[in-house]
């Protein structure tokens, strides 16, 4: 869907973030969408967020989809795949477990729901990835 604003193209995608329980795919929203990063903490159940980018000469008005990563919730995130554009599988640098659920689980979901969605891979947590503690857990 697109529609013409003050000369310039806007676009609208849809965007579902998917990922393990507390990989990071809500900080990594909140940082996206204030441009700064956020702390935060809990479960999250279906959270929408929206943020206008410039790409290019377009406007991209972009919809993103914050979806619970608890197994007993398959079914409400289920909700958020209708007319998705783009999927996000997030994985925690400081949890192997999420990396190997990448191919275990999230893989074969957004396959099921959203066949021909371009999947983009992101690495969340970064910053620990040098952290002793984590080293040391790892």
């Amino acid at each position: 869907m697109a529609s013409q604003k003050y000369g310039v193209l806007q676009e609208r995608r849809k965007v579902v973030i998917v990922g393990d329980a507390m990989c990071g795919k809500t900080c990594l929203l909140f940082a996206f969408k204030n441009d700064q990063f956020v702390s935060t903490s809990g479960i999250t159940m279906l959270n929408k967020y929206q943020k206008n980018a410039q790409i290019d000469e377009k406007i991209i008005d972009f919809t993103f989809y914050d979806t619970t990563g608890i197994e007993h919730y398959e079914n409400f995130r289920a909700l958020s795949y209708p007319d998705t554009n783009i999927i996000l599988i997030c994985f925690s640098v400081d949890n192997p477990v999420s990396v190997t659920s990448i191919t275990d689980r999230w893989i074969q979901e957004v396959r099921y729901f959203c066949n021909q969605c371009p999947v983009i891979l992101v690495a969340c947590k970064k910053d620990l990835r040098t952290d002793p503690q984590v080293i040391a857990r790892l």
